[in-house]
């Protein structure tokens, strides 16, 4: 049976088309910092800026008949997936054009950038053009509400195709009752919280244009800095501290986020998933400081970075792979659960694993329980349907099998199980604390296959595995 016909794909390049140009307007922002620092490499920024700018009118103009189509959940998820890929591509293109860095390491670095991931491929990137740090924090804001959610919140009308684009990066919630309202209230509270950041860096010393970049990099939860030492390089507690709360903001449900001032911060306590993430926090942090000897805001830092995926750092992966054994298997753990659903967070993220022990803790209560008597499934006064524990349950064990998947081929290229490990799971959970397997010396194929795991994390697997299929049969005849 063909799931995919040529109206499908025509569909799909129409509405891509809208993607491929705001993607090429992206390229074009960093430009104006080029300009203002006198490094005249924009060239490096238009060329694959009118590329994408191009083939995507070209799409849009040439396939205008499709607009009026009816979209579909399938056509969301391949534009999405598309939209992701061709991004990384296009400002990949970026990096090769500007600092020579290889394609596929160019590719590489935008995908970690645009996914939030936070792994650089560059050997040293304070030596880097100031646009070039700027253009790599810009990816990871706007990746961190998602590529495809900013842009269908300015190109796009309202309606079926932006409701199905939206759902397709995995967002359900819902601020407003339209899906263009909600992205409208969504990126009012980005910005509000983006500013927020910038003053308070710059209250504490900070310089404008690393206050700017680093708060780009954490509030989306991104943790991919413009310094080699990441946050450690500032050597100052209150930047830790700052650090440290837009890293909670940035993994905290923009619904939970919205209702704050209305209902005066109760909705904040009352959230299930911050109340789950703060106590995670705490505890963690507790055993692992009498579990170890690092110094305790370092300690705290480094689990709230695992635990909203953000990847940020205090101190360096040389540092970090001698912290005990212990340690890292608690951060492994964090950084598998991640912050909640409907924020910038990566990972499984604490609704879907909430969800699956509710699950668990039902079949066994079922199991004690006299023959016949009905167990119902409640988080915070809602029923849980019993298809929420079944996906749920899919998706953890999809996403298990990637990281088993990567793993074992960083172990057939003789690295270090251990570490391998480590790095699979900040991978493919877009985190970015790392123990130093995945650096520019890293082998190829295991480098392509990490581009795979960051874009399959930031999509949650299905819309990939969707796309991966509409490719086989498009080949199949």
């Amino acid at each position: 049976m063909r799931y995919i016909n040529k109206n499908d794909l025509l569909i799909v390049a129409r509405n891509s088309g809208m993607i491929m140009i705001g993607i090429g307007v992206l390229c074009l922002v960093p430009i104006i910092v080029d300009l203002i620092y006198f490094e005249f490499n924009f060239l490096g920024y238009l060329i694959p800026a009118l590329i994408s700018i191009g083939i995507g009118f070209i799409c849009v103009k040439g396939l205008d008949k499709y607009t009026q189509r009816k979209i579909r959940l399938k056509h969301g998820m391949i534009i999405s997936s598309i939209a992701w890929l061709w991004a990384s591509i296009i400002c990949g293109l970026v990096m090769l054009m500007v600092t020579n860095l290889g394609f596929v390491d160019g590719v590489f670095e935008s995908m970690s950038a645009l996914t939030g991931s936070g792994i650089t491929m560059y050997r040293n990137v304070e030596i880097l053009p100031q646009s070039i740090l700027f253009f790599r924090s810009l990816q990871q804001w706007v990746g961190g509400l998602g590529v495809v959610v900013m842009i269908i919140a300015i190109l796009t009308r309202p309606g079926t195709t932006s409701s199905k684009l939206y759902e397709s990066e995995a967002r359900k919630e819902r601020i407003k009752p339209s899906v263009r309202a909600t992205l409208k209230q969504t990126i009012k509270i980005y910005l509000i919280y983006t500013a927020f950041g910038i003053i308070l860096y710059l209250l504490a010393g900070m310089p404008l244009f690393d206050s700017v970049c680093t708060t780009f990099s954490i509030i989306s939860t991104g943790g991919m800095s413009i310094k080699n030492a990441n946050i450690g390089f500032y050597h100052s507690d209150i930047i830790y501290f700052i650090t440290i709360v837009l890293m909670i903001l940035g993994a905290t449900s923009f619904l939970v986020h919205y209702k704050v001032i209305k209902t005066r911060g109760k909705s904040l306590i009352q959230d299930l998933q911050f109340k789950v993430m703060i106590s995670l926090i705490a505890i963690s942090t507790v055993i692992l400081y009498f579990a170890s000897n690092i110094i305790p805001i370092e300690l705290l830092f480094t689990v709230v970075s695992a635990v909203t995926t953000t990847g940020a750092t205090v101190q360096g992966f040389e540092v970090m792979s001698t912290w005990p054994s212990f340690v890292l298997i608690v951060l492994m753990a964090l950084m598998t659960v991640g912050g909640s659903s409907g924020s910038t967070v990566g990972a499984l993220k604490l609704m879907r694993v909430i969800t699956f022990f509710k699950g668990v803790y039902k079949h066994i209560r079922e199991i004690l329980s006299p023959e016949g008597r009905v167990i119902p499934m409640r988080i915070s006064g809602q029923k849980l349907p019993e298809k929420a524990v079944a996906q749920s349950g899919n998706y953890i064990t999809l996403y298990l099998l990637c990281i088993l998947f990567t793993w074992a081929l960083f172990c057939l290229y003789g690295h270090d199980p251990f570490r391998s490990l480590f790095d699979t799971m900040s991978i493919q959970g877009n985190v970015g604390l790392e123990l130093g397997e995945i650096v520019f010396s890293l082998e190829t194929p295991l480098k392509v296959i990490s581009i795979f795991n960051m874009w399959t994390g930031r999509l949650e697997i299905y819309p990939v595995l969707i796309t991966l299929r509409a490719v086989f049969e498009i080949f199949k005849r």
